[in-house]
Protein backbone atom coordinates (compact mmCIF):
# COMPACT_ATOMS: atom_id res chain seq x y z
CA UNK A 1 0.00 0.00 0.00
CA UNK A 2 2.77 2.43 0.84
CA UNK A 3 4.78 2.00 -2.36
CA UNK A 4 4.11 5.14 -4.45
CA UNK A 5 2.74 4.11 -7.82
CA UNK A 6 0.87 7.00 -9.38
CA UNK A 7 0.54 6.73 -13.15
CA UNK A 8 3.92 6.95 -14.95
CA UNK A 9 5.70 6.34 -11.61
CA UNK A 10 5.34 2.56 -11.32
CA UNK A 11 8.98 1.44 -11.30
CA UNK A 12 9.09 0.70 -7.55
CA UNK A 13 5.81 -1.21 -7.47
CA UNK A 14 6.81 -3.27 -10.53
CA UNK A 15 10.06 -4.26 -8.82
CA UNK A 16 8.14 -5.18 -5.66
CA UNK A 17 5.77 -7.42 -7.63
CA UNK A 18 8.65 -9.05 -9.51
CA UNK A 19 10.36 -9.83 -6.18
CA UNK A 20 7.15 -11.20 -4.64
CA UNK A 21 6.15 -13.44 -7.54
CA UNK A 22 7.22 -17.09 -7.05
CA UNK A 23 7.22 -17.77 -10.80
CA UNK A 24 9.91 -16.81 -13.26
CA UNK A 25 8.91 -13.83 -15.37
CA UNK A 26 8.28 -15.08 -18.92
CA UNK A 27 8.29 -11.65 -20.59
CA UNK A 28 8.95 -8.13 -19.40
CA UNK A 29 9.06 -4.71 -20.99
CA UNK A 30 9.48 -1.79 -18.62
CA UNK A 31 6.92 -2.19 -15.86
CA UNK A 32 4.78 -4.70 -17.77
CA UNK A 33 5.26 -8.21 -16.37
CA UNK A 34 3.94 -11.45 -17.88
CA UNK A 35 3.91 -14.83 -16.10
CA UNK A 36 2.56 -18.17 -17.24
CA UNK A 37 2.23 -21.57 -15.56
CA UNK A 38 0.62 -24.85 -16.50
CA UNK A 39 0.87 -27.79 -18.85
CA UNK A 40 0.33 -25.87 -22.06
CA UNK A 41 -2.52 -28.11 -23.22
CA UNK A 42 -5.35 -26.74 -21.08
CA UNK A 43 -7.40 -23.55 -21.59
CA UNK A 44 -5.36 -20.48 -20.67
CA UNK A 45 -7.04 -18.10 -18.23
CA UNK A 46 -5.32 -14.73 -17.86
CA UNK A 47 -5.59 -12.58 -14.74
CA UNK A 48 -4.76 -8.92 -15.34
CA UNK A 49 -4.08 -6.09 -12.91
CA UNK A 50 -2.80 -2.56 -13.28
CA UNK A 51 -0.09 -1.28 -10.95
CA UNK A 52 -0.82 2.44 -11.01
CA UNK A 53 -3.10 4.59 -8.89
CA UNK A 54 -4.69 8.01 -9.24
CA UNK A 55 -2.85 10.87 -7.47
CA UNK A 56 -2.71 10.81 -3.67
CA UNK A 57 -5.28 12.76 -1.68
CA UNK A 58 -3.63 12.63 1.72
CA UNK A 59 -4.49 8.93 1.93
CA UNK A 60 -0.98 7.60 2.51
CA UNK A 61 0.32 5.74 4.41
CA UNK A 62 -2.13 2.87 4.35
CA UNK A 63 -3.47 1.25 7.48
CA UNK A 64 -5.42 -1.74 8.79
CA UNK A 65 -8.56 -0.88 10.73
CA UNK A 66 -11.29 -3.28 11.91
CA UNK A 67 -10.97 -5.76 9.06
CA UNK A 68 -10.39 -3.18 6.34
CA UNK A 69 -7.35 -1.96 4.44
CA UNK A 70 -7.33 1.81 3.93
CA UNK A 71 -5.14 3.80 1.59
CA UNK A 72 -4.40 4.96 -1.94
CA UNK A 73 -5.17 2.16 -4.38
CA UNK A 74 -6.66 -0.16 -1.75
CA UNK A 75 -9.77 -0.70 -3.86
CA UNK A 76 -8.49 0.27 -7.31
CA UNK A 77 -6.66 -1.94 -7.66
CA UNK A 78 -3.93 -3.08 -5.29
CA UNK A 79 -6.52 -5.42 -3.75
CA UNK A 80 -6.78 -7.26 -7.05
CA UNK A 81 -3.00 -7.28 -7.54
CA UNK A 82 -2.58 -8.76 -4.04
CA UNK A 83 -5.01 -11.57 -4.89
CA UNK A 84 -3.07 -12.30 -8.07
CA UNK A 85 0.24 -12.59 -6.19
CA UNK A 86 -1.32 -14.75 -3.48
CA UNK A 87 -2.86 -17.03 -6.11
CA UNK A 88 0.57 -17.49 -7.70
CA UNK A 89 2.01 -18.54 -4.33
CA UNK A 90 -0.90 -20.93 -3.79
CA UNK A 91 -0.26 -22.46 -7.23
CA UNK A 92 3.49 -22.78 -6.59
CA UNK A 93 3.00 -24.41 -3.18
CA UNK A 94 0.54 -26.97 -4.54
CA UNK A 95 2.09 -27.37 -7.97
CA UNK A 96 -1.53 -27.01 -9.00
CA UNK A 97 -2.82 -29.49 -11.55
CA UNK A 98 -6.12 -27.82 -12.20
CA UNK A 99 -8.54 -27.45 -15.05
CA UNK A 100 -6.79 -24.48 -16.66
CA UNK A 101 -3.39 -23.00 -17.31
CA UNK A 102 -2.83 -19.64 -15.69
CA UNK A 103 -1.32 -16.42 -17.01
CA UNK A 104 -0.77 -13.24 -14.98
CA UNK A 105 -0.10 -9.79 -16.40
CA UNK A 106 0.76 -6.76 -14.28
CA UNK A 107 0.93 -3.47 -16.16
CA UNK A 108 1.30 0.30 -15.64
CA UNK A 109 -0.44 3.44 -16.95
CA UNK A 110 -4.08 2.35 -16.78
CA UNK A 111 -5.49 5.33 -14.88
CA UNK A 112 -4.62 7.70 -17.75
CA UNK A 113 -5.52 7.89 -21.45
CA UNK A 114 -5.63 4.52 -23.19
CA UNK A 115 -3.23 5.87 -25.80
CA UNK A 116 -0.45 5.44 -23.18
CA UNK A 117 -1.33 1.83 -22.39
CA UNK A 118 1.54 -0.66 -22.74
CA UNK A 119 -0.80 -3.61 -23.35
CA UNK A 120 -0.62 -3.45 -27.18
CA UNK A 121 3.10 -4.26 -26.98
CA UNK A 122 2.28 -7.40 -25.00
CA UNK A 123 -0.43 -8.32 -27.51
CA UNK A 124 2.10 -8.08 -30.35
CA UNK A 125 4.19 -10.88 -28.81
CA UNK A 126 1.48 -13.49 -29.38
CA UNK A 127 1.80 -14.73 -25.80
CA UNK A 128 -1.94 -14.31 -25.22
CA UNK A 129 -3.12 -15.80 -28.49
CA UNK A 130 -4.50 -19.03 -26.97
CA UNK A 131 -6.30 -17.28 -24.11
CA UNK A 132 -9.76 -18.67 -23.37
CA UNK A 133 -10.81 -16.00 -20.84
CA UNK A 134 -9.32 -12.84 -19.33
CA UNK A 135 -10.29 -11.78 -15.81
CA UNK A 136 -9.40 -8.17 -15.02
CA UNK A 137 -9.33 -7.73 -11.24
CA UNK A 138 -10.78 -4.22 -11.23
CA UNK A 139 -12.98 -3.37 -8.23
CA UNK A 140 -16.43 -4.92 -8.75
CA UNK A 141 -17.67 -5.62 -5.19
CA UNK A 142 -17.20 -9.33 -5.95
CA UNK A 143 -19.67 -9.28 -8.82
CA UNK A 144 -18.75 -10.22 -12.35
CA UNK A 145 -18.99 -7.07 -14.43
CA UNK A 146 -19.26 -8.13 -18.06
CA UNK A 147 -18.59 -5.90 -21.02
CA UNK A 148 -17.90 -2.21 -20.50
CA UNK A 149 -18.97 1.12 -21.92
CA UNK A 150 -16.74 2.95 -24.35
CA UNK A 151 -15.40 6.40 -23.51
CA UNK A 152 -14.75 9.31 -25.84
CA UNK A 153 -13.15 12.51 -24.60
CA UNK A 154 -13.67 15.35 -27.07
CA UNK A 155 -13.31 19.13 -27.25
CA UNK A 156 -15.76 21.47 -28.92
CA UNK A 157 -14.50 24.94 -29.87
CA UNK A 158 -16.58 28.07 -30.26
CA UNK A 159 -15.40 31.26 -31.97
CA UNK A 160 -16.65 34.78 -31.25
CA UNK A 161 -15.35 38.31 -31.50
CA UNK A 162 -13.85 40.25 -28.61
CA UNK A 163 -15.22 43.58 -27.45
CA UNK A 164 -15.50 45.70 -24.32
CA UNK A 165 -17.77 44.07 -21.76
CA UNK A 166 -19.65 47.37 -21.39
CA UNK A 167 -20.59 47.16 -25.09
CA UNK A 168 -21.14 43.43 -25.69
CA UNK A 169 -23.24 44.13 -28.81
CA UNK A 170 -20.01 45.22 -30.50
CA UNK A 171 -18.65 41.67 -30.32
CA UNK A 172 -19.77 38.05 -30.33
CA UNK A 173 -19.63 36.17 -27.02
CA UNK A 174 -18.04 32.74 -27.59
CA UNK A 175 -19.16 31.49 -24.18
CA UNK A 176 -22.75 32.41 -24.99
CA UNK A 177 -22.44 30.43 -28.22
CA UNK A 178 -21.09 27.47 -26.24
CA UNK A 179 -23.95 27.63 -23.73
CA UNK A 180 -26.50 27.73 -26.53
CA UNK A 181 -24.94 24.82 -28.41
CA UNK A 182 -24.47 22.68 -25.31
CA UNK A 183 -27.89 23.26 -23.74
CA UNK A 184 -29.51 20.30 -25.59
CA UNK A 185 -26.59 18.04 -24.59
CA UNK A 186 -26.77 18.99 -20.92
CA UNK A 187 -30.49 18.18 -20.86
CA UNK A 188 -30.10 14.75 -22.47
CA UNK A 189 -31.44 11.87 -20.40
CA UNK A 190 -29.40 8.65 -20.14
CA UNK A 191 -30.29 6.11 -22.84
CA UNK A 192 -30.62 2.48 -21.75
CA UNK A 193 -29.18 -0.01 -24.24
CA UNK A 194 -29.42 -3.79 -23.85
CA UNK A 195 -26.39 -5.81 -24.93
CA UNK A 196 -25.66 -9.46 -24.17
CA UNK A 197 -28.63 -9.62 -21.81
CA UNK A 198 -27.38 -6.68 -19.70
CA UNK A 199 -28.47 -3.04 -19.71
CA UNK A 200 -25.87 -0.31 -20.21
CA UNK A 201 -26.51 3.46 -20.05
CA UNK A 202 -25.28 5.87 -22.69
CA UNK A 203 -24.53 9.36 -21.35
CA UNK A 204 -22.84 12.55 -22.54
CA UNK A 205 -21.35 14.79 -19.85
CA UNK A 206 -19.84 18.26 -20.22
CA UNK A 207 -16.86 18.00 -17.88
CA UNK A 208 -15.07 21.32 -18.49
CA UNK A 209 -15.70 24.69 -20.08
CA UNK A 210 -13.06 27.36 -20.60
CA UNK A 211 -13.00 30.78 -22.18
CA UNK A 212 -12.27 34.45 -21.76
CA UNK A 213 -9.13 36.47 -21.13
CA UNK A 214 -10.28 39.17 -18.70
CA UNK A 215 -13.24 40.23 -16.58
CA UNK A 216 -14.05 43.17 -18.84
CA UNK A 217 -13.61 41.54 -22.27
CA UNK A 218 -16.24 39.74 -24.33
CA UNK A 219 -14.63 36.34 -24.93
CA UNK A 220 -13.60 35.55 -28.50
CA UNK A 221 -12.89 31.88 -27.82
CA UNK A 222 -14.40 29.13 -25.68
CA UNK A 223 -13.87 25.39 -25.47
CA UNK A 224 -15.86 22.64 -23.82
CA UNK A 225 -14.69 19.14 -22.96
CA UNK A 226 -17.22 16.33 -23.25
CA UNK A 227 -17.15 12.71 -22.15
CA UNK A 228 -19.39 10.29 -24.06
CA UNK A 229 -19.94 6.85 -22.56
CA UNK A 230 -21.50 4.48 -25.07
CA UNK A 231 -22.82 0.93 -24.90
CA UNK A 232 -21.31 -2.22 -26.41
CA UNK A 233 -22.52 -2.76 -29.94
CA UNK A 234 -21.40 0.60 -31.26
CA UNK A 235 -18.25 0.65 -33.35
CA UNK A 236 -15.63 3.36 -32.87
CA UNK A 237 -16.77 5.21 -35.99
CA UNK A 238 -20.45 4.92 -35.09
CA UNK A 239 -19.81 6.30 -31.59
CA UNK A 240 -17.83 9.27 -32.92
CA UNK A 241 -20.53 9.98 -35.50
CA UNK A 242 -23.20 9.87 -32.79
CA UNK A 243 -21.28 12.38 -30.66
CA UNK A 244 -20.93 14.73 -33.63
CA UNK A 245 -24.65 14.41 -34.32
CA UNK A 246 -25.30 15.59 -30.76
CA UNK A 247 -22.68 18.32 -30.44
CA UNK A 248 -21.45 19.28 -33.88
CA UNK A 249 -17.82 19.37 -34.92
CA UNK A 250 -15.51 18.14 -32.16
CA UNK A 251 -11.87 17.18 -31.81
CA UNK A 252 -11.43 13.67 -30.39
CA UNK A 253 -8.60 13.66 -27.85
CA UNK A 254 -9.06 10.14 -26.47
CA UNK A 255 -11.18 7.16 -27.45
CA UNK A 256 -11.42 3.94 -25.47
CA UNK A 257 -13.76 1.41 -27.15
CA UNK A 258 -16.61 -0.51 -25.55
CA UNK A 259 -16.36 -4.24 -24.87
CA UNK A 260 -19.05 -6.86 -25.57
CA UNK A 261 -20.49 -9.27 -23.03
CA UNK A 262 -18.91 -12.74 -23.60
CA UNK A 263 -22.23 -14.43 -22.90
CA UNK A 264 -21.42 -17.66 -24.74
CA UNK A 265 -18.12 -18.42 -23.00
CA UNK A 266 -18.49 -21.61 -20.91
CA UNK A 267 -15.69 -20.53 -18.56
CA UNK A 268 -17.77 -17.50 -17.59
CA UNK A 269 -20.53 -19.73 -16.25
CA UNK A 270 -17.98 -21.77 -14.30
CA UNK A 271 -16.50 -18.59 -12.85
CA UNK A 272 -19.97 -17.46 -11.75
CA UNK A 273 -20.56 -20.78 -10.02
CA UNK A 274 -17.15 -20.72 -8.30
CA UNK A 275 -18.12 -17.71 -6.20
CA UNK A 276 -21.88 -17.61 -6.62
CA UNK A 277 -21.28 -14.29 -8.33
CA UNK A 278 -23.95 -11.99 -9.73
CA UNK A 279 -23.52 -10.82 -13.31
CA UNK A 280 -23.83 -7.08 -13.93
CA UNK A 281 -22.94 -4.60 -16.69
CA UNK A 282 -19.73 -2.57 -16.29
CA UNK A 283 -20.94 1.02 -16.39
CA UNK A 284 -17.41 2.32 -16.82
CA UNK A 285 -14.41 1.69 -19.05
CA UNK A 286 -11.81 -0.91 -18.11
CA UNK A 287 -9.03 -2.76 -19.98
CA UNK A 288 -11.47 -5.59 -20.84
CA UNK A 289 -12.08 -3.48 -23.94
CA UNK A 290 -8.44 -3.75 -25.00
CA UNK A 291 -8.54 -7.53 -24.72
CA UNK A 292 -11.86 -7.64 -26.56
CA UNK A 293 -10.40 -5.59 -29.42
CA UNK A 294 -7.94 -8.39 -30.17
CA UNK A 295 -10.68 -11.01 -30.00
CA UNK A 296 -10.33 -12.24 -26.41
CA UNK A 297 -13.29 -12.74 -24.08
CA UNK A 298 -12.77 -10.67 -20.93
CA UNK A 299 -14.68 -9.79 -17.76
CA UNK A 300 -14.07 -7.76 -14.61
CA UNK A 301 -14.02 -9.42 -11.20
CA UNK A 302 -12.27 -8.02 -8.16
CA UNK A 303 -12.50 -7.60 -4.40
CA UNK A 304 -12.42 -3.81 -4.38
CA UNK A 305 -15.47 -1.68 -3.65
CA UNK A 306 -16.52 0.42 -6.63
CA UNK A 307 -18.03 3.11 -4.40
CA UNK A 308 -14.67 3.72 -2.69
CA UNK A 309 -12.42 3.74 -5.77
CA UNK A 310 -10.55 7.05 -6.20
CA UNK A 311 -11.94 8.43 -2.93
CA UNK A 312 -9.91 9.94 -0.10
CA UNK A 313 -11.30 7.20 2.19
CA UNK A 314 -10.53 4.40 -0.31
CA UNK A 315 -10.52 0.98 1.34
CA UNK A 316 -11.26 -2.71 0.87
CA UNK A 317 -12.71 -5.33 3.21
CA UNK A 318 -10.27 -8.14 4.03
CA UNK A 319 -13.19 -10.55 3.82
CA UNK A 320 -13.71 -9.51 0.20
CA UNK A 321 -10.07 -10.26 -0.59
CA UNK A 322 -10.54 -13.73 0.88
CA UNK A 323 -13.75 -14.33 -1.05
CA UNK A 324 -12.17 -13.46 -4.41
CA UNK A 325 -9.14 -15.63 -3.65
CA UNK A 326 -11.28 -18.63 -2.61
CA UNK A 327 -13.46 -18.38 -5.71
CA UNK A 328 -10.48 -18.15 -8.05
CA UNK A 329 -8.78 -21.17 -6.51
CA UNK A 330 -11.99 -23.21 -6.94
CA UNK A 331 -12.30 -21.98 -10.51
CA UNK A 332 -8.69 -22.83 -11.38
CA UNK A 333 -8.99 -26.30 -9.86
CA UNK A 334 -12.25 -26.97 -11.68
CA UNK A 335 -14.03 -28.07 -8.49
CA UNK A 336 -17.29 -26.34 -9.53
Amino acid sequence: MNIPSESREEVAIAEYVADEMPWECAWREGETLWYEAGSGDRPLVVLAGHLDTVPAQGNLPGRLDEGRVFGLGASDMKAGVAVMIELAHWWADREADGAVDLGLVFFPREEIAVEESPLPRLFETGLLDRTALVIVLEPTDNEIHAGCVGSIVARASFAGESAHAARPWAGVNAIAKAVEALAPVVSLEPVDVESGGLTFREVVTVTRIEGGVADNVVPAHATATLNYRYAPGRSRSDAEARLRDLVGDVEISSHSPAAPVPAENPLLERLRAAGNFDLAPKQAWTPVAQFAEIGLDAVNLGPGATRYAHRVDEHVEIGDLERTFAALTAFVLGTV
